[in-house]
């Protein structure tokens, strides 16, 4: 082991920031855990403060909870049936794009959404939304429809988010996949060409299978998120008309522990949340092992 370890010094020394970084800001601070289980008030320790047991863990009789967290999977779920095969398609599309010059524009153009603030996102949405100059109402009315009141409306918001993610992260997220293309041998592609395959065959049996690793990897790593839908993208477009179906677990834990300072019961669920992503985790991973021998370990 120590000899092992020898050999690899100099990796060890490249990860180990990363590895410090990590057990500041993710295992140290997991000692807040026990404000779930205590009656913690700002001013007071941690330490100091009373156990209360359970007693943070009352809102699963809230009724709003439950709505929240419908809200939360409805969302979470759209996200994940839209967004995780999109970047898969595009990465395939990319791949057959024959032109080197027009490639590389398509890809720069899809890349460079990810590096907008979900804040300039949401500042483009209502440039474009709004009811008084919007682009888009504006094209409506001169085509002799009614404006629709976008940023305010219970049934455009989850389309709004949907198609927000998909335009600003799809292409970011097809990276990996354009990465795993090209690790396939070129001479299974000759030797399909040779047997008479078209692209979509070889797509089918070439391309498919040799980055169906790094599918099975991604889809485990993207399971905890149907808890997390992303306060971030939500927050900057949620207002009071369209709470009902905007508020999710991200912005209920951040009304209800920093705003209104239930730092207890926020905690609590913030607590139960990481529970159900470890457990969605760990079943996805041990069903990916079972299906195609791929998994995280």
């Amino acid at each position: 082991m120590v000899a092992k370890m020898y050999k690899y010094r100099w990796q060890y020394l490249l990860i180990l920031p990363a590895v410090v970084l990590l057990f500041l800001f993710s295992y140290i601070p997991m000692a807040g855990i026990q404000i779930a289980f205590k009656d913690f008030a700002i001013g007071s320790s941690i330490w100091e403060s009373n156990w209360v047991g359970l007693e943070n863990f009352t809102f699963v009789h809230d009724p709003q909870f439950w709505k929240v967290v419908q809200n939360t999977l409805y969302i979470s779920v759209l996200k994940f049936v839209f967004g995780f095969p999109m970047p898969i398609l595009l990465a395939l599309m990319i791949n057959e794009v024959t032109h080197p010059a027009y490639k590389r524009f398509v890809q720069s153009v899809s890349y460079l959404p990810h590096f907008f603030s979900w804040i300039v996102v949401a500042y483009i949405l209502q440039s474009f939304l709004t009811l008084d100059g919007g682009f888009v109402n504006d094209l409506i009315v001169r085509m002799g429809g009614e404006p629709i009141f976008f940023l305010g409306s219970t049934e455009w918001f989850r389309p709004m988010i949907i198609s927000s993610g998909l335009w600003k992260e799809v292409g970011w997220n097809s990276i990996l996949y354009l990465a795993a293309i090209s690790t396939i041998d070129p001479q299974l592609y000759e030797a399909a060409k040779v047997e008479g395959a078209g692209k979509f065959a070889q797509i089918r049996h070439i391309t498919l299978p040799g980055i169906m690793p790094t599918i099975s990897i991604v889809l485990i790593l993207s399971i905890p998120g149907l808890i997390s839908v992303g306060m971030d993208q939500i927050y900057p477009m949620m207002n009071p008309a369209n709470q009902e179906v905007a508020d999710v677990l991200d912005t209920y834990v951040l009304r209800n522990g920093l705003q209104q300072g239930y730092f207890g019961p926020a905690t609590a669920v913030g607590l139960l949340s990481s529970v159900i992503g470890l457990i969605l985790v760990m079943t996805t991973n041990s069903l990916s092992k079972k299906m195609n021998g791929e998994g995280l370990w």
